[in-house]
């Protein structure tokens, strides 16, 4: 008889656990795809200044929560889990690529308010290997 409930047991705790890991995969799943949803609608969609400057909040807040390092100039290191970069290609100054530091430190709302009626277009994601979030975006101006 305790045998057989020993067995009983061990397969309970078997099934359980197994049922937890599912459980947590799913939900991680979930997390993921939420989190990569906003960056991903921004992906080859016009936009204007103000919502840019909405994703410049976003991903800083994110890279300040996840602790992400900076270098000596104040950017963001990729850490290959969790960090996100956006580099933007600006047709006013001949082209320059800016990343989205420089913008953050100037003020967002300086930069919403003089590019509210500018589109620019996200033309690049790209994704770490290891959790599959959100790493890098390349926005280009497309109007002036």
């Amino acid at each position: 008889m305790k045998r057989i409930t020993i067995f009983f047991t061990i397969i309970i705790l078997i099934v359980a656990g197994v049922a937890y890991m599912v459980i947590y995969h799913t939900i991680e799943n979930a997390q993921l795809q939420k989190e990569n949803e906003f960056y991903e609608n921004y992906y080859k969609k016009e936009i204007n200044g103000a919502d840019i400057g909405t994703l410049i909040n976003k991903a800083i807040d994110n890279n300040k929560k996840n602790n992400v390092e900076t270098d000596k100039k104040g950017n963001y290191i990729n850490n290959k889990e969790n960090s996100i970069n956006i580099d933007f290609k600006m047709i006013d100054d001949d082209d320059k690529i800016y990343n989205m530091e420089m913008f953050y430190k100037n003020g967002i709302m300086n930069f919403a308010q003089y590019y509210r009626n500018i589109y620019f277009k996200c033309t690049k994601i790209e994704y770490h290997e290891k959790t599959g979030k959100v790493s890098y975006m390349y926005i280009e101006q497309i109007t002036k």
